[in-house]
């Protein structure tokens, strides 16, 4: 592994190194990508300033999410913004909620800069998991497969060969990138990007995450849950279709009936006799951000049928 490269008395960590490479490679791409959708860029000159603190906060606050525990244990590591603990994915967070609140008034949708956003961002996460790769970081679990690998170091609590699953996320985020590419030539309508993007990705991370051997933020869930799940994005959806034609007193009728339904199952199905597995956090948040962009794609297409 070479979790850093010294110069002397200079160590820069290999992870950074990934991370000032993807980020470089993905700002050109998403500026290209714009460019091609013919999508001003103006606004990224005015509120430079935004984009980067977006960019650089939320990616360093999903980072220590993450990784919680080892924050806690030595606080002084908040501090020590060299240390490569950086979520590539939540920088891209950060970027598209900017995004949103500078792009409401133009003639653009939120939902097509996310079609030039969600390419750009897959591609420079396969940089990201290079990195770790490197870094000995998000680690696999132990393997008899002839691919497996050994990390000689602290950071890894196994020393026998282990799934080299940041490879595995690395490759496939390339070729997604190329797939993305293909659909966004065939086609018509905004949000096939967006759609196919995290709908691949998602089925990638739930899968690729039973491979991982570090430490994660546990869920503990039902099948009950997702079905829950389902039907919150799906009422959700009927509602945003239907907003504009139902009356104030109908809207709050509406709202009302989802949170008392769903609200009232939060709150019950602690003492509910379902069998609980154990999922890990960032399979969770796959499994959320598929549904929220079925039901955003779907209500944006309905809204703009010209898109």
């Amino acid at each position: 592994m070479f979790e850093a490269v010294s110069f002397g008395p200079v160590i820069i960590w290999t992870r950074l190194i990934f991370l000032l490479l993807g980020t470089w490679l993905t700002v050109e791409f998403f500026l290209r990508l714009a460019e091609s959708a013919n999508l001003s860029l103006q606004h990224f000159k005015e509120k430079s300033v935004h984009y980067v603190l977006a960019f650089a906060l939320c990616g360093r606050f999903f980072a220590i999410v993450a990784q919680y525990r080892v924050f806690v244990r030595d606080p002084l590591r908040f501090f020590v913004l060299w240390d490569g603990s950086f979520s590539f994915i939540g920088a891209a967070v950060g970027i598209a909620i900017v995004l949103y609140f500078h792009t409401r008034m133009h003639r653009s949708t939120f939902l097509q800069w996310l079609d030039v956003l969600l390419p750009a961002a897959i591609f420079g996460s396969a940089f990201d998991w290079f990195g770790k790769f490197a870094a000995g970081q998000s680690y696999g679990k132990p393997t008899d497969m002839p691919w497996g690998i050994t990390y000689d170091t602290m950071g890894v609590r196994y020393t026998v060969p282990i799934h080299p699953v940041q490879l595995y996320y690395a490759f496939t985020f390339l070729l997604l990138t190329f797939v993305l590419l293909v659909i966004r030539k065939s086609s018509h309508r905004a949000g096939a990007e967006t759609f196919f993007g995290i709908f691949f990705a998602s089925i990638a991370t739930i899968f690729f995450e039973y491979f991982r051997g570090d430490f994660s933020i546990p869920v503990f869930a039902t099948k009950m849950d997702f079905f829950v799940l389902l039907m919150l994005f799906m009422s959700l959806g009927v509602f945003a279709a239907v907003e504009l034609k139902l009356t104030q007193k109908a809207l709050l009728v509406y709202e009302g009936i989802l949170i008392v339904v769903f609200g009232g199952y939060a709150i019950a199905r602690q003492w509910l006799p379902f069998a609980t597995f154990e999922l890990r956090f960032s399979q969770f948040l796959a499994v959320l951000s598929f549904l929220a962009s079925v039901v955003y794609v779907v209500v944006h297409r309905r809204k703009y049928p010209h898109l």
